[in-house]
Order: C-alpha cells, then structure tokens, then sequence
C-alpha cells in the first residue's frame, strides 16, 4: 500500500513501525457549533483508511481528538476562545456548549457511517499531560515564559532542526511579512507560538499551572494526546489541509523538542470543500450543516440529501483534490449511488453457466490497486461501474459467468461497496428497504398478471407510472425486474 506523505511531498510504500500494527491519529473536531460538510471530509477519509487497514489486516488503534478548549478565534494566539465565546453567548457553562456539539457531531457522523475511532481524547481531559509536556520543552530551552503566558522559541528551534518542513514555510519570509497583533509584546519574535496562556480575568476555562491561571496552548494539546496514545514516534496523522499551518508544522517542532525526533512517520492531509472557490468553514461563515443537507434546509439547497449521497459526494473525489459543492454534484451523485444500489440488488439474481465471457480475479485484483494507491476512491468507483456493467450484461444474457466467478464478483463488490467505501444499504439511506421491495413485487405481479390476461393498457400503464417516478422496469425471459 502507497500513501501520500506531506512531509516527503510524495507517494511512500506503508511501512508500520511496529510490524502488524498502526498507530492513526486524526484532528477531530473543535465543538463550538453545528458540523458541516468541510467536517464531513476529514471524518470520511480517514475511516476509509481505518476501514482498508483493519481489511488487509492491521491491528489499528485510530485516535481522534475533541477539541474542547484552547483554540482562539485567531490563530497567532490571540482573540478569545471559540467555545467560551459561545458559552457567553448562549449564557452556557462551556463544557454544556462542548458537549452539545459533542453529541451533535456523533449524531451526523453515525448517519454517514463514519466508524467511531478507538480512543477519542479532549483536550481539557488531558490538561496535567499538556503541562508536562510544556515543562520538557522549558526544560530544553526551547521555550520561554512571559507575563505567565509560555512561548515556543521558534528562531530557536529553527536554528538547531530547520523549521518549515512540513508546510514549506520560510521563517525568515513570515518574520518580514508578519504584522503587529494585540499583546504580541509577549512574544520574543511574531512567528513564536503559544504553548500556555495566561487567563484574563474574565475568561472562565482556567486551570492552575507553574506560570499561571491558564489554559494550554491549541498545538500542544494534540502533541501531548497523539504520543499518550500513540507513542513517541507513530506511524500515521491526518487532518485537513487547512491544518497543514500552523497547527501541524507546530506540532513537528514539539514533538521534536520533546522527543529529540519526529513522531509522525507518515502526515496525511485531506483538501478542502470548496463554495464557489472558496473554503467552507464556520470563520467564514458559507457553510451548510450536515443536518441541513439531510433535511433540505438551506437557501443554497434545492432540496434534502440522503447521508450516503453525501458520503458518496465526497467518495468521488481522492481525498487529496478539492471538492466544490453544487446541486448539480449531488443530484448527479445520487443517481450515480442509485445505480450502484440497484446492481447490488441484482447479484442474487445471477446464474452460473460452464464458462465466464469476463476476468473476475482481474475486476478484484484492480480494486485492490484503486486502494493501495494512496486510496484512489474514484478508481474503485469506476471500477464498480465496472461490475455494474457486467452485472447487466450477464441478466440481460449478453454474457456469462461461471458460478465460482459469480460468487467471487458478490463477495467482492458488497466488500468494497458496503465494508471498504462505508455506503449503506437502501434501508439506511432514508427509506425502509423491506416495505419498498415489497411493494415494488406487489407491483411487478400486478403488472405481469395483467400481461397475462393480455390486459397490455395497464401493463403499458403501471410501466409508465413507474418510469415518471424514476423507476425502470425490463422485462426478460426470466421475468420483470425493476431499477431506479
């Protein structure tokens, strides 16, 4: 399996550091409002990797963190903390505004069948390990304390290890490019970042540490659960794009510090979704919920989306490439999900004959290609267009497959389709499966009884209705079957 590496700029054989093991850790979300689809992507990409892991055989421990404390409004350490800010505003205890969202969070990602990770850390559960950690660094000389705030010393940290190896940043370009910001006269150089901050009076998250009442610094608290759980030096950690800087090349400079390496083997980053152009995000204020899109309301919206049509949406594209969000995307991805659907349900259908017109060990053999290429998810969903093809070609007697080939072709396009892809059956997907099937029978025998009866205006009828509706009937020598 190749994966794509930010820190390398390149595609990497996977190669665990400890042998049948993987150590993943992903930036979960900060809980301060209503998840939207640029959450969805991160949550999407990553349980596909944890999926095709625990597939070919890992033991994998996928940690994912809350965020439930630390990250102010501007991210140069200043402005006030995105959650206290709500608190006051709702007039809430903050951990009543964390775990509102908490819940909420969950509830979106059940709906788009998104695995729950293994440990799935906060940030203010892990405050003693935070101060620890900030200790060491004090310790090495690579941060200093003022006003009883803590700063990492990035000219510093730059002078012995080279700062900007993840995102490409160059310290001496942001040193002349960065402006003045309020209380910046803490900091010994613009580009040093927060590692602990000194409580105002009126802010209400705090707790005791040696420099101060305080709260920890955002980076800091992802170095100190990520190597908790995972180790001093682990194999995977993924986040989103716009996490690249600072977040992440903050993170490389403590665990460096703290550890006297690098913890991370291999970063992977997802890329954005896009509103004409332009990031979704809450800071900008152009984003959709989820549950908006599940229930349709929004202006943007034409009308609602099923969880799985937006699983499917963001599936479409590699995880590495922009997706921008328009109807007519996801019109066009839920009809796309709908023939996937429909072939699935024609699998028990087929019937083995002495000989196969198709290479069935091929078909497999180039999903699993798709995957272990930096998990080509657009790949392996063509490919399933692939066996969609096959699967009409075979009902509608074009060609033929051997029983052995059948049985190989069910087993692998359910694997990929529901196991490795996540995307639930019609009975998940906003609908009851059973009471639909049941009545589409019902349908097709009232329909085939009228042929019989030579009765073809209700026949043609029943047809046509159905067609109006979205919803193909083909009549075959083994009888009717229907599709949307």
């Amino acid at each position: 399996m190749y994966i794509y590496n930010t820190l390398s700029k390149q595609k990497e054989l996977f190669d665990p550091v400890v042998p049948g093991k993987v150590g993943l850790y992903v930036c979960g979300p900060t809980v301060y409002g209503e998840p939207h689809l640029g959450h969805a992507r991160p949550a999407i990409t990553f349980d596909i990797l944890f999926r095709y892991l625990l597939h070919i055989g890992y033991k994998v421990r996928y940690v994912r963190n809350i965020t439930d404390v630390g990250h102010l409004e501007n991210d140069a350490d200043e402005g006030e903390d995105k959650i206290t800010k709500k608190a006051r505003v709702e007039q809430l205890e903050p951990m009543e505004v964390a775990q509102f969202y908490i819940d909420s969070y969950h509830r979106a990602m059940d709906k788009l069948n998104v695995l729950r990770p293994s440990v799935e850390p906060r940030a203010s559960g892990h405050i003693i390990e935070q101060i620890e950690m900030i200790d060491k660094i004090l310790e090495k000389d690579y941060a200093y304390v003022s006003n009883g705030s803590v700063y990492f010393d990035v000219p510093k940290y730059h002078a012995d290890f080279g700062y900007g190896k993840l995102s490409g940043r160059v310290l001496e370009e942001m040193l002349s490019n960065t402006r003045a910001l309020d209380r910046q006269d803490e900091k010994q150089n613009p580009a040093d970042f927060a590692l602990w901050k000194k409580a105002a009076p009126e802010h209400i998250m705090r707790w005791r540490s040696p420099w101060s009442d305080g709260f920890p610094g955002w980076h800091i608290e992802c170095t100190a659960m990520s190597t908790k759980y995972l180790g001093k030096h682990f194999d995977i950690h993924g986040g989103g794009m716009d996490l690249l800087f600072p977040h992440h090349e903050s993170e490389v400079c403590q665990s460096t510090v703290v550890n006297s390496k690098e913890s991370v083997k291999y970063w992977m980053h997802n890329n954005m979704v896009t509103i004409n152009g332009q990031k979704m995000g809450k800071s900008l204020g152009n984003f959709i919920t989820l549950n908006q899109f599940f229930s349709g309301d929004h202006p943007l919206l034409e009308r609602a989306y099923a969880p799985m049509t937006i699983r499917y949406f963001i599936l479409q594209a590699h995880y590495r490439g922009t997706v921008d969000f328009s109807n007519e995307a996801l019109v066009a991805a839920e009809k796309g999900l709908q023939k996937l659907f429909a072939a699935e349900k024609q699998l028990d259908k087929l019937t083995g004959k002495e000989k196969s017109d198709e290479n069935i060990t091929d078909w497999v053999q180039r999903c699993y290609e798709a995957m272990n290429d930096d998990m080509n998810t657009p790949k392996l969903i063509a490919e399933l267009f692939d066996a969609v093809r096959i699967i009409n070609s075979v009902i509608n007697n074009h060609f033929v497959l051997t029983k052995e080939d059948i049985e190989l072709l069910k087993t692998n396009f359910r694997l990929f389709f529901f196991e490795i892809l996540g995307l639930l059956p019609d009975a998940n997907n906003g609908g009851n499966s059973e009471i639909t099937d049941g009545l589409m029978d019902l349908i097709i025998e009232i329909r085939q009884e009228a042929k019989l009866n030579k009765n073809w205006a209700i026949a043609d009828t029943i047809r046509n209705q159905l067609a109006a509706l979205g919803i193909t009937v083909k009549d075959t020598k083994d009888g009717a079957i229907w599709e949307r």
